[in-house]
């Protein structure tokens, strides 16, 4: 294939990626806006599957004409993974089809949110290997729509009125407009253009991790307070969300980037004796705030004046056990869209097990969830090679706080969340192993 055709479908591609990256953080009030004016949401919600259809034939065409990255990747075991990956959740996504587990709609959905990260992961690594741009403006990407996201999330913890989305569409039809916990209304939960205050606690989980690692890492004085202020902002935005999952991520991930910026063995030392005390800080406060209303609302979402008839944690536990009954009593699984927020279009009740390896299990059993965790283990074993970049420390770090948040959610089914790190690591598996031998060399001298 002639190189200048590959070069403007490489070109191509970017761009594509460059949109998906910027439009991330606004979909759920985009698709909401255009859907409550011209109709037709459910249409509407798809333009990042229908961005990803066309990018995905264009990447292949890329990676058989470009001589080098089609050797390299023919004998790469993480690409063969994720081949497998989602070639075995269509195999079983058919047959929940044509057992009647699952309908049409789940079965679509099912597979939009199981497969597109793995996929944008694969296309992100191939485009940027050949195009540094994205690369070189993983910051920018990352932080400019970010920083709009977080403004707007700042206004309506501060001044907007909690049900301010309704002007954009927002609905019983769509995404409700604010949530509360426990059905207080004095504890609005902040959600900004996301499509709930979940995923927006996780979405910052990534947008606080990326400020920490950058200002750690050798920036001049004025950019380093612009980014102080800014992790100031995300923080007390994040703390209006009352995502528990997010608040416990948070904090493991910005431990696991000071962690990941400490060279000296003594520094770690002291470090883990600073985390030892600010436990045994964190713990003393619990038991003596446990009987405050403040923080029984914000951190157990109930107190002893709780107006639901279940709490969240009750709910929560009986789903978790009922997830786990069912990954061990269906070691096939019962295909895409059985389970997870897909299964509520079926014609039976939905299996939200709160855990999305557990929604994995049950949609792809056994085989599906050892692929997918084989995936995870792969990508962060390569993040770790690379960890003299910012990128790899930040996706590395912040993969180790939405790893829980994924243990007590199912936070990778949401497109902004989904997409942006599983696209970003992707960005980061093109970089060269150089950097990452470097700083290794470093640490052993």
């Amino acid at each position: 294939m002639k190189t200048t055709v590959v070069n403007k479908l490489t070109t191509l591609c970017s761009i594509m990626i460059t949109v998906i990256f910027v439009l991330l953080p606004f979909h759920a009030v985009l698709t909401v806006w255009a859907g409550s004016n011209f109709g037709h949401y459910q249409l509407f919600r798809l333009w990042i599957e229908a961005l990803l259809l066309v990018v995905t034939p264009l990447t292949a065409i890329t990676i058989y004409g470009t001589t080098g990255l089609r050797k390299l990747w023919r004998h790469d075991t993480l690409v063969w993974l994720c081949v497998a990956y989602i070639g075995w959740q269509l195999i079983m996504g058919l047959v929940a089809l044509r057992a009647g587990w699952v309908n049409h709609t789940a079965l679509l959905d099912g597979w939009a949110t199981d497969i597109r990260f793995i996929a944008f992961l694969v296309v992100a690594w191939a485009i940027a290997s050949q195009r540094r741009w994205l690369a070189i403006r993983w910051r920018e990407l990352l932080l400019l729509p970010a920083l709009l996201a977080t403004g707007f999330g700042l206004l309506q913890a501060l001044m907007l009125h909690a049900d301010v989305l309704r002007h954009a569409g927002y609905g019983p039809k769509t995404i409700t407009p604010f949530e509360t916990v426990d059905q207080k209304l004095a504890y609005v939960r902040v959600q900004s253009t996301l499509r709930g205050p979940n995923p927006f606690g996780a979405y910052l989980v990534i947008v606080i991790t990326a400020l920490a690692t950058l200002i750690l890492s050798k920036l001049r004085r004025a950019r380093r307070m612009l980014l102080v202020l800014s992790l100031l902002a995300a923080g007390l935005v994040l703390g209006a969300t009352y995502s528990r999952s997010a608040y416990i991520g948070t904090v493991f991930a910005v431990a696991a980037v000071a962690w990941l910026s400490l060279r000296s063995p003594r520094a770690k030392q002291y470090a883990l004796i600073a985390a030892s005390v600010c436990i045994l800080l964190v713990g003393s406060a619990f038991l003596a705030l446990r009987h405050n209303s403040q923080f029984e609302n914000t951190f157990f979402h109930t107190d002893e004046h709780s107006k639901s008839a279940h709490s969240s944690n009750q709910v929560r536990a009986s789903a978790l056990k009922q997830g786990i009954q069912d990954v061990l009593h269906q070691p096939l699984g019962r295909g895409a869209g059985s389970a997870g927020p897909a299964s509520a279009h079926n014609d039976h009740p939905a299996r939200i097990a709160e855990n999305y390896y557990l929604q994995v299990g049950q949609e792809s059993g056994w085989l599906g969830l050892g692929l997918f965790l084989a995936i995870n283990i792969l990508v962060a074993i390569r993040l770790w090679q690379r960890r003299g970049e910012p990128l790899a420390i930040m996706l590395l770090a912040s993969f180790v706080g939405l790893s829980f948040v994924n243990l007590l959610s199912h936070a990778w089914t949401d497109d902004t969340l989904g997409m942006l790190w599983w696209g970003l690591a992707g960005i980061s598996l093109s970089l060269p192993l150089a950097s990452g031998a470097k700083h290794q060399k470093r640490e052993q001298a």
